[in-house]
């Protein structure tokens, strides 16, 4: 698949997700089998660790499809862009969607302020620039999309493998929205290179 294809096919899973008519395919012993060799997943996932988000039930999909990096806020730190890096640089991985998702309290945390210790506040602090970005008075779900869309921008100016693999047009960033009430995910306009 290029690249388009790849992100049609996420939109396609979604629609299925949400219409409930999830295809539940690759799934089975036989796929296991096929993946003991390696995988070659066409599409990173930087999502919340948010247990109301499932990335492979989102966009139905089946073992060895996405490579999915889940950390609270969705936030770009040392271990989640080595992680995309790696499906960038040795598994041939295409496209990249950072999804955020409704009602993040990741994000109401890092917008409530206080110390939350070492390594809840270090985590944090990587979502404080969306805030900022939105001004006094946002709502979280503004920040949640906000800190999406800079988490990808981050991407490209923190990681040389990513920026090189999107500037060859190897690899294409989208920042996206994941409503928890219908499942839906909003690809946000700002589609990076």
């Amino acid at each position: 698949m290029n690249i388009q294809e790849i992100i049609q096919r996420l939109k396609d899973g979604n629609a299925r997700f949400t219409n409930d008519t999830l295809e539940h395919n690759l799934q089975d012993s036989e796929r296991r089998d096929g993946l003991t060799g390696g995988q070659s997943p066409f599409a990173i996932i930087l999502s919340c660790a948010d247990s109301r988000v499932v990335p492979e039930l989102a966009f139905d999909t089946g073992l060895g499809e996405l490579f999915v990096v889940r950390v609270a806020g969705n936030v770009a730190n040392n271990s989640s862009i080595a992680s995309m890096e790696y499906a960038v640089a040795h598994l041939g991985t295409q496209v990249i969607v950072v999804m955020g998702h409704e009602s993040c309290g990741a994000v109401t945390a890092a917008m409530s302020g206080g110390d939350n210790g070492h390594n809840l506040n270090h985590l944090l602090y990587h979502i404080t620039p969306a805030i900022s970005a939105c001004g006094a008075g946002a709502e979280v779900n503004e920040v949640v999309k906000k800190n999406a869309e800079m988490t990808a921008n981050e991407l490209l100016s923190r990681s040389s493998i990513i920026r090189n693999a999107v500037e060859a047009g190897k690899v294409k960033i989208v920042p996206a929205y994941y409503n928890l009430d219908g499942g839906k995910v909003d690809f946000l306009e700002q589609e990076l290179a």
